[in-house]
């Protein structure tokens, strides 16, 4: 049976790690000559193909055993279909009772985070829209993918709970053609993250042909001080309740776990496994080739992380619920 590890993001979990539940007496054979399977929810060249084969690449001489990885893509609703595999062998999914997830975020075991992920809603020069109180007061146009996904779902929770007025046009199949649609004047804003348009369509930014209007996260990050986060857009405490829920993706970012009922111990194996090879040269030289986010999370920190979402109220979860409606 092979093991495995999961990259994870909120609504959309990446790629996955389905590590055996072996005992502490026999973790370190267990691991010697064993394949773990990193299973990988969309398909390949995106970011989450990237970081899951970049972790197979470099995290088996870490483990005691050092045991064989090898990344599978396993696309289909919007990753979760991966999630289900690893659950029956992002807090955001299940609390929110997205059709078809049938697991509990707090339940799977997180290994640890290569990078948060920061998306951003940005806006051609020409469009009215150039900060948050002007998507309040203009309805144009944004380009989207299809509802349940990211790049739809928090234009259409920025109108339900931020009080904009954005005309959502779904359909899109990544960041790129939404870029291009801006672009090409068929929407006046588009979805994409900020490592997207700093490195690879750093010229929008260098020619100021865009305006960055809103990162979808639940603080701003060091490189958009003056954007505001998601959770800035409620006007009410149970308004940031509920923005912070949906924003909590970025945080989770591109992390890894692996599934409920795996032993502590094997846990933990996993956790300094990855924690070293954070560490190891060869991996930090490959991030430093490709300008790959870093900034990295414990397993630890990111369990808590996900955990501080299981004591909001029933009736928060379901006003949460229908704002996506």
């Amino acid at each position: 049976m092979p093991f495995g590890i999961h990259v994870a993001r909120a609504a959309a979990f990446a790629a996955a790690l389905m590590a055996a539940s072996a005992t502490a007496a026999h973790a370190n054979d267990h691991f010697k000559g064993k394949t773990i399977s990193v299973y990988i929810g969309y398909d390949a060249g995106g970011s989450y193909d990237f970081y899951g084969r970049m972790l197979a690449r470099h995290m088996g001489p870490h483990l005691p055993g050092e045991p064989r990885f090898v990344p599978q893509n396993m696309p289909g609703a919007a990753g979760f279909r991966a999630l289900g595999y690893l659950y029956s062998a992002a807090p955001i999914a299940d609390k929110l009772g997205m059709e078809g997830v049938k697991y509990e975020a707090g339940k799977f075991n997180y290994i640890g985070r290569i990078t948060s992920s920061v998306e951003i809603g940005l806006f051609w020069h020409t469009s009215k829209v150039k900060t948050l109180e002007d998507a309040r007061q203009h309805s144009v146009p944004v380009s989207a993918t299809a509802p349940g996904s990211s790049a739809y779902d928090y234009w259409k929770i920025l109108n339900t709970i931020g009080g904009a007025k954005l005309k959502i046009i779904g359909g899109y199949q990544s960041a790129t053609p939404m870029l291009l649609a801006m672009e090409r004047g068929e929407t006046e804003g588009a979805f994409t993250s900020w490592n997207t348009l700093k490195v690879r369509r750093s010229e929008l930014l260098r020619d100021k042909l865009v305006n960055v209007v809103m990162q979808f996260t639940t603080s701003r990050h060091p490189d958009l001080k003056d954007v505001p986060a998601l959770v800035e857009a409620g006007r009410t405490e149970e308004d940031r309740q509920i923005l912070a829920l949906y924003a909590s993706g970025g945080d989770i970012g591109r992390a890894f776990i692996a599934p409920p009922g795996v032993s502590a111990e094997v846990v933990t194996l996993l956790r300094r496994g990855f924690d070293a090879m954070l560490q190891d040269k060869q991996f930090l030289a490959e991030i430093e080739k490709t300008n790959a986010e870093f900034e990295p999370m414990s397993g630890e920190k990111l369990q808590d992380f996900v955990r501080q979402f299981d004591n909001l109220s029933p009736a928060l979860l379901e006003r949460a619920r229908k704002a996506r409606e």
